[in-house]
Order: structure tokens, then C-alpha cells, then sequence
């Protein structure tokens, strides 16, 4: 099942503030607890967010920066990072909608009901959906679903060659009884001054090749 198992007990309102400090720093080369404390952040709350940002592929499992953390870094695309690293988390979530950035908590909490199969408690289930949308509000989802980006259009001039081969080819004739054949045939004649000789040479040809 591709819905992560990390999520905030509390302080939801303060992703947008995480994100925005890290904009700031320099990426480390690991991320800890006292890199993320050195930025501010120093409750248990703010930790949890460690988790998160491994659930969205900013960090792997050791606590490295990605190339999408990298990627984050550059401002003119960081919030579309963000986006991509929750559709790629919430994979399963985003089966069921393909709009699930718009869902509301209540919406959210109905779907991870679920996907769960009701394994998780109700306390949870809130919990995971509030984590869910406030990521959602930050990230920035302009950009094309990845089938979309990846599917080339077809140039005009080239559906149109296309269906114009199409067209010739179901016109084209079936029978070679269509095609006129034409033959030519040269003669080498003996060189003789007996006209007889030519005589009997034409009546030949004359009966084994009819002419028209």
C-alpha cells in the first residue's frame, strides 16, 4: 500500500513555516534532529516532520537529502517538489481521486478509512488526513500530471500524412487484372538476301504471337 505511515500528532499549521526555513538553509548532509532544532524547531512536534519529509522523498531512509530535496532548494520550483513528492507518497490516495489535493479533512479521513481497511484508530486517521492537507496547501499543483507530460502530440501535418496513407492504402487496387501489361520485343535478324527466309520467320511469329 503506498500511504505513508508518518505523519504529525500536531502543530499542522506550522508546515508552511518548516518548509519556508528550510529555503533558507543550506541542505545538510544529514539531516537531524539538532540540524532541524539549530533551525528553531526544537519540540517533539517539529520532529515528527523528519519522518514526513522521508515520506515525501526529500530524505532517504538515512536522513541524505535526494536530488528532490535539491531540486526543492531552487525556489522556482520548490513547492512544485513538494506536490510531486506527495502524489509519489499518496500514491494509493490519489488512485481513488486524482484531485485529492482538493479534498477536504473530513473527505481525506473517508478515503484513509479505506485504505486502512480500519486498522487505524479514529484519533489517527485525523491526524494523517490533517498532515495530508495542509502538505497539500502548501505544495504548488500547476503542474501536468506526469501522463500528460509524457504522452507527444502528434504534429498536424503528421496525423494528416498518416491518415492519407491510411486512405491510399484501403484504395489501393486488389487484382493485377487492373494493370495493363506491355510488351516489346526485338528481333535480331539473319543477315540473308533470301526474302523466303523472312517470310517464313513473320508467319511464325505471326502465329505464335497473335497481335490485336
Amino acid at each position: 500500500m503506498s500511504l505513508p505511515t508518518s505523519y504529525l500528532t500536531g502543530s499542522f499549521s506550522k508546515i508552511p513555516q518548516y518548509f519556508d526555513t528550510l529555503l533558507t538553509a543550506r541542505a545538510p548532509e544529514k539531516f537531524t534532529a539538532k540540524f532541524f532544532a539549530d533551525l528553531g524547531f526544537t519540540s517533539s512536534n517539529d520532529r515528527q516532520f523528519i519522518n514526513v519529509l522521508k515520506a515525501i522523498g526529500f530524505l532517504d531512509d538515512s536522513g541524505t537529502p535526494t536530488q528532490r530535496y535539491y531540486e526543492f532548494l531552487d525556489q522556482s520550483s520548490s513547492k512544485k517538489m513538494v506536490a510531486e513528492g506527495i502524489r509519489e507518497a499518496y500514491e494509493d490516495l490519489f488512485a481513488l481521486n486524482i484531485s485529492a489535493n482538493t479534498m477536504t479533512v473530513q473527505e481525506v479521513e473517508g478515503k484513509f478509512k479505506t485504505l486502512t481497511n480500519g486498522s487505524k484508530a479514529a484519533t489517527t486517521i485525523t491526524q494523517m488526513a490533517k498532515t495530508f492537507t495542509n502538505l497539500c496547501s502548501y505544495a504548488d499543483w500547476s503542474a501536468p500530471l506526469p501522463q500528460e507530460r509524457d504522452i507527444p502530440e502528434t504534429p498536424k501535418n503528421e496525423a494528416t500524412s498518416q491518415h492519407n496513407k491510411s486512405e491510399s492504402t484501403i484504395s489501393a487496387p486488389s487484382s493485377t487484372s487492373a494493370f495493363d501489361l506491355n510488351y516489346d520485343i526485338h528481333i535480331h535478324l539473319p543477315a540473308t538476301r533470301d526474302q523466303a527466309v523472312y517470310d517464313a520467320l513473320f508467319a511464325s511469329l505471326a502465329k505464335h504471337i497473335p497481335l490485336k
